[in-house]
């Protein structure tokens, strides 16, 4: 016993020790980081009592990188329940994905995910499967089938399975009522040559598809708030070039690092609504009556006032038969008519002879006149001068006296 309360001695003498010693270098450490926390006072800060050095506090350490998911990083996690979505596509979409299903699903099996295309109900199905390793990666594939059903490109949708992609569908069928009115609106949300729509694609970082009722968008988050701004405002009636002028002028300032803190809306252009005028019709007003109109007289009134209502129900009957059999034979009578027209020859005009014209009155003394001076001038009246022919003589002149 001795021995045994002797060797039990000297281990709590050891231990004492040892615990003194872990003590005392808790006592330095805490009084180094008060001192630290209070400016080399010595005093003691309640509020970094217990301050220690994190391994995370390192400015080389990037805290809002996101680190991609990957399966190792799942370290074979996998979900209990099954999660399945269904998307239905358009009759003209059916060849394009049977074209391309192949790949649709060698896609979808990076993620274990199952798929499965329904022609009949026109429709696609995405589910998840016990060796599904990434819980969002379901999501990403409900998205990927909607995009496809809206004719995205499989290559473009495709890449909404990238960690900082997303992708946005806007619905722009509702919008507006009138048809044409809808269709002028979209047709200026695409621009001439597509010119529009690859604008706010540069500007957003976005992809843009505009088919049919709705506008399928690809991008970033920012780019597809922006987006979705610019395409309702378009069918609201703003022009889309005002949008993209304010977005090219934020990100001039965005590239400047003087304007980080300043405020933009004085950089920003102000555009205010103007109301243009329309021509107003002018509408007559009528003129009031002083008096109301005369009541419009009732069925008994009018029969009253034919004597039809004094008549018994026998001839009542008897006189509409008549009338309606009166109407039936005009009826037959006018028809009749209308088929004899065609065979009925048309009028000839009677066209008058030359022969029973009456002879216009002949003038004789116009006659001789004309006869006199047609005839032929003499030889020597030729040879004589141009003035010569434009003078009378005087021996002419008595000459004509004596024949006279």
């Amino acid at each position: 016993p001795g021995q045994a309360m002797g060797q039990n001695s000297s281990d709590i003498c050891q231990c004492c020790v040892v615990c003194a010693e872990a003590a005392s270098m808790a006592e330095e450490e805490h009084a180094a980081t008060s001192a630290e926390g209070n400016g080399g006072d010595g005093q003691k800060n309640k509020n970094k009592k217990y301050r220690r050095d994190k391994p995370w506090d390192n400015e080389t350490i990037d805290h809002w990188k996101i680190e991609p998911y990957t399966e190792d990083v799942a370290q074979g996690n996998c979900l209990i329940e099954e999660t399945s979505f269904s998307t239905l596509f358009p009759k003209y979409r059916e060849n394009y994905l049977r074209e391309w299903w192949s790949h649709i699903t060698r896609v979808l099996q990076k993620f274990h995910i199952d798929c499965s295309l329904d022609l009949i109900e026109g429709s696609m199905t995405v589910k998840t499967t016990r060796k599904t390793w990434d819980p969002y990666a379901i999501i990403k594939a409900r998205d990927f089938v909607k995009l496809l059903a809206r004719s995205v490109p499989f290559q473009q949708a495709e890449r909404i399975f990238e960690d900082e992609m997303a992708c946005d569908i806007i619905k722009i069928g509702t919008t507006v009522r009138n048809k044409e009115r809808f269709v002028k609106r979209r047709q200026r949300l695409l621009g001439p040559n597509n010119a529009t729509l690859r604008a706010i694609e540069l500007l957003t970082k976005c992809f843009m598809l505009v088919q049919g009722n709705t506008v399928s968008c690809m991008g970033p988050y920012k780019g597809l708030k922006q987006a979705r701004k610019i395409v309702m405002d378009c069918m609201n009636n703003i022009h889309p070039v005002y949008n993209i002028k304010t977005l090219m002028i934020k990100k001039e300032l965005a590239e400047n690092p003087a304007m980080a803190n300043e405020n933009w809306e004085r950089f920003l252009p102000q555009f205010k609504k103007k109301n243009v005028k329309q021509k107003k019709l002018k509408v007559s007003k009528k003129k009031k009556d002083v008096f109301p109109p005369a009541q419009t007289p009732s069925k008994i009134d009018l029969q009253i006032e034919s004597g039809e209502y004094f008549l018994k129900e026998s001839e009542r009957l008897e006189k509409r038969k008549s009338e309606r059999d009166a109407k039936q034979a005009a009826a037959v009578q006018k028809k009749q008519e209308e088929r004899q027209k065609d065979f009925v020859p048309p009028t000839e005009k009677a066209h008058k002879r030359k022969a029973d014209a009456p002879a216009p009155a002949v003038d004789v003394d116009a006659l001789t006149k004309k006869i006199k001076s047609a005839k032929a001038p003499s030889k020597a009246g030729d040879k004589a001068s141009a003035a010569s022919d434009f003078v009378v003589s005087a021996s002419k002149k008595k000459k004509e006296k004596d024949k006279d």
